[in-house]
């Protein structure tokens, strides 16, 4: 498992530089970014009772009916609970306390305690989050979070101690799919000559190359601009960000390709973790645990609703043909499965084929 040491010094500087430059955030964090409407409107958190012993803010970059913010406020409610509120939870949500970078970064530098983010940030720390990247790999949620919740991807977690941070369990974005303002996607071949908005992403780039798209990286903050001015025909995502971004007045057609699953780390500051006395310990790591299963059903039961609403916004929804696909998008296992960096090791590969057909 190939790990890199991320510059504390060097976490430092882009957090003063990132200050300096009004925060600006990378593509790969602005995946899960609420638009700059919503978080105006959105911009309350849950307070502090100032009565507890320990207050943990937690920092995510969502709206507050996302289903991030939700787990999150379930697990200050177990929390409370399981310390007869002596530790507290403060949910900062919509990006209050910045990017996922600047989230990551916080929890290094201990001015954050817990934060919520996609895997991407963390690729500077460990390519052993890449296995998640690979194309069409689960069949479904139950699978994809059977090896999320496994000893192996648990181990990846604990792989961060490293980097200062303290991996607690992941929660989930879920699968991610793609619309389009040109046509149903079916097979590959609706795929040719799509111009696509990606993350500055090396495998999600070689995915749409393969399958004979033109992707294009972009930060997520001009997609929705792109897609109305047609500078862009199609973007992927989970069905969460068509849904609280508003893709469905751009975007003609919602094609479940169910691609990617993305998992959402539930980091906490290690030193923080260390210094807290080990029944809070205890208690925050059966919260996060506990909490993460809540949080997963919300996101069905909000993917859902999606789904019965999006035809009376205008969308058309069709599945796949994942068996073209995923043929198709053989060549990508062949130049990103390695021992290589940006690669992922064959061996946790394996352990994931293993885990997938138990």
């Amino acid at each position: 498992m190939k790990k890199r040491i991320f510059a504390l010094g060097l976490a430092v500087f882009m957090a003063f530089a990132a200050v300096g430059c009004g925060g600006q955030e990378t593509a790969e964090t602005q995946e899960t970014t609420t638009t700059t409407a919503e978080t105006e409107e959105t911009t309350d958190t849950t307070q502090s009772s100032g009565e507890a012993e320990y207050v943990i803010k937690l920092g995510n970059v969502v709206a507050p009916e996302h289903p991030y913010t939700l787990g999150a406020e379930k697990m200050a409610e177990l929390l409370a609970e399981k310390t007869d509120g002596r530790a507290e939870i403060d949910v900062f949500h919509s990006g209050q306390l910045g990017a996922e970078r600047d989230l990551v970064e916080g929890l290094q530098l201990g001015t954050l305690e817990i934060a919520i983010c996609s895997a991407a940030p963390l690729a500077s720390f460990t390519d052993d989050l890449l296995v998640f990247d690979l194309p069409f790999l689960f069949p479904d949620a139950e699978t994809a979070r059977k090896v999320a919740d496994s000893d192996l991807c648990q181990g990846f977690l604990d792989g961060l101690d490293a980097q200062g941070l303290k991996g607690l369990c992941y929660f989930e974005n879920g699968f991610r799919s793609i619309t389009n303002s040109r046509q149903p996607i079916v097979t590959p071949e609706d795929c040719k000559g799509l111009k696509i908005r990606t993350m500055e992403n090396q495998m999600h780039i070689a995915i749409w190359s393969a399958l004979g798209a033109d992707p294009t990286p972009m930060a997520w903050t001009e997609v929705f601009t792109a897609l109305q001015q047609g500078a862009i025909d199609a973007q992927e995502n989970p069905l969460a960000m068509v849904e609280t971004s508003k893709l469905y007045e751009v975007q003609k057609y919602l094609s479940l390709s169910n691609h990617v699953y993305n998992p959402a780390p539930v980091l906490m500051s290690l030193d923080y973790y260390n210094n807290l006395p080990e029944d809070i310990q205890q208690a925050v790591v059966e919260a996060a645990n506990e909490s993460k299963d809540y949080q997963r059903s919300v996101n069905d039961e909000q993917e859902a609703e999606i789904l019965a609403s999006l035809p009376e916004k205008g969308m058309e929804i069709n599945e796949v043909d994942m068996a073209a696909f995923q043929e198709q998008l053989q060549p990508v296992y062949d130049e990103f499965i390695g021992t290589g960096e940006g690669q992922v090791d064959p061996e946790i590969y394996e352990q994931v084929l293993e885990l997938i057909n138990q």
